[in-house]
């Protein structure tokens, strides 16, 4: 019988002991409130802190990755999940969160990435983020973590209603894509999509542009996730939903620290697809206000 990944053997002792303290629980949980999708035998539940936290662990060998999505499907809403990242030599490896919708065709489809970039050992990791409207992307914005993200859960948050996609960190805002439909640019305003995270390998681009490899020696690779929570959007009193909400309303305008997104900007960012000179044409949202 051939042997498993370590990380697999894991998988089934811990999830057992999960499944039995489950018994006793009746409040929702993350393992209520997701599903594996892909890699089964390389993910696994476990009790995490005094406050026994269920915790998702993803896990990477060098025969595949894994990944889970919500069961659930959501038109507007935030999002927010506590992620512990590959820790040591990660390069190669890219950690993921991201609102992917259910049956729409590629060409079609919208997302909101956010791909955490492994590297080595020392070396910071790159907050990948990326925003696809019917089936286009390349609105790539990247960012460097102001703290090491492997020592200890952060907080990553996808807020999107109709007006605008913020992407925080920590509570503080990295990014805002605003709705602006009415000047032609496209935004994800019809497409109910799930909350799905991965840990796989990237090496051909992932970490220096593929210039630096997994180390497979340095396998398996964890990443873990835990304390999803997910926020349906509200909409102002008398409305009925946030779709409904009138164009002149401010009412998703509450909320936005504009100061602290500047300075997290100026601060931390380091490519800015509105800013890139060697793009032959830059998207009409980039030469708005």
């Amino acid at each position: 019988m051939a042997s498993l990944p370590s990380c697999c053997w894991r998988s089934v002792l811990l999830l057992s002991v999960l499944l039995v303290a489950m018994d006793q629980m009746a409040m929702a949980s993350l393992y209520d409130d997701i599903e594996v999708g892909w890699g089964q035998d390389h993910s696994f539940f476990y009790m995490d802190g005094p406050d026994d936290n269920q915790t998702l662990a993803l896990c990477l060998d060098e025969s595949h990755g894994s990944g889970f999505h919500t069961k659930e499907a959501y038109l507007y809403a935030r999002f927010d999940v506590d992620i512990m990242l590959v820790p040591n030599n990660s390069a190669g490896t890219v950690t993921t969160l991201y609102l992917f919708p259910v049956d729409v065709p590629w060409e079609y489809h919208d997302e909101v990435d956010l791909e955490f970039l492994g590297n080595v050992t020392g070396e910071p990791y790159t907050l990948h983020t990326n925003i696809f409207v019917n089936g286009v992307g390349h609105r790539v914005e990247q960012f460097r973590l102001w703290f090491d993200p492997t020592v200890d859960f952060h907080t990553y948050s996808i807020d999107w209603n109709p007006k605008r996609i913020t992407i925080l960190v920590d509570g503080v805002p990295i990014r805002v894509f605003k709705n602006q439909e009415k000047d032609g640019v496209p935004f994800p305003s019809w497409q109910k999509m799930k909350l799905e995270g991965s840990l796989w390998n990237a090496d051909d681009w992932a970490t220096q542009g593929g210039r630096v490899k997994t180390d497979w020696s340095a396998a398996p690779f964890f990443a873990n996730y835990r304390n999803l929570r997910v926020a349906w959007c509200q909409p102002s009193p008398g409305v009925a939903w946030c779709g409904d909400e009138p164009p002149e309303s401010t009412w998703f305008e509450q909320g936005l620290d504009a100061a602290a997104l500047q300075n997290a900007r100026d601060t931390h960012m380091i490519y800015d697809y509105c800013k890139d000179v060697n793009r032959k044409e830059l998207p009409k949202e980039c030469t708005l206000d």
